[in-house]
């Protein structure tokens, strides 16, 4: 499964990338804002940081005020993905846009059938957001699974990108659903190292070697 980075924190990004764990990078406004950075610098420096795709989403919400600003991001760099809202007008948008073999994402998907028409419409990544769901009493896993069913039925090539993802735990019933990629946020990935025995085991592991004496180098 892929791992993306739910961030538009620059030096956090950089610092994750190193562990060569991180296949690409998801964005939104909120994420923008939250940086306070002007939004193009911020891309074209998680671009030149992260080789794979890099979401970034368009704010219009008319199809042809989403391809004009397809067009500006698209320039940024070449593993820019264009991230479009699932509503009538995303989903023209998409349309055109898989035409031109650009990669789409559509995001804020909480329906097997919303992701269907995404899956038509051409997009390389449909984003179903499972927190999201499970905070209103959902169960945000079962709506992977369908879509994983669906997408698998009828040979769609678009990928699903479990999002909203608010712990490790969401991590791991993606991986088993079927999920193709998860984007997480920096906390949640570093949290994936974690456990309490292997913390426990590395301590005694060391204590022992220190009685030793002993030098591997």
């Amino acid at each position: 499964m892929q791992i993306f980075i739910d961030s538009a924190d620059v030096p956090l990004i950089a610092a994750l990338a190193e562990t060569g764990l991180i296949d690409g990078v998801t964005t939104n406004p909120s994420l923008i804002a939250k940086s306070g950075r002007p939004i193009f610098k911020t891309l074209e420096e998680i671009c030149a940081l992260v080789p794979g795709p890099v979401s970034a989403e368009a704010v219009a919400t008319q199809s042809a005020g989403m391809l004009a600003e397809a067009e500006r991001l698209l320039a940024i760099a070449p593993n820019i993905v264009i991230k479009l809202p699932l509503t009538q007008e995303g989903l023209k948008a998409c349309r055109v846009l898989a035409a031109r073999d650009v990669r789409v994402n559509v995001t804020l998907c909480f329906s097997a059938v919303q992701a269907l028409l995404a899956a038509k419409a051409g997009a390389s990544y449909i984003s179903p957001f499972v927190g999201r769901l499970d905070d209103n009493g959902q169960d945000g896993m079962e709506l992977i699974r369908e879509i994983r069913t669906i997408y698998d039925n009828y040979g769609f090539d678009t990928e699903i990108l479990a999002a909203s993802v608010r712990h490790g735990g969401h991590v791991r019933e993606a991986a088993l659903a079927g999920a193709d990629c998860v984007t997480i946020p920096p906390a949640v990935f570093t949290g994936l190292y974690q456990h309490v025995l292997t913390a426990q085991g590395l301590e005694a592991f060391l204590k022992d070697w220190a009685a030793t004496g002993q030098s591997i180098v």
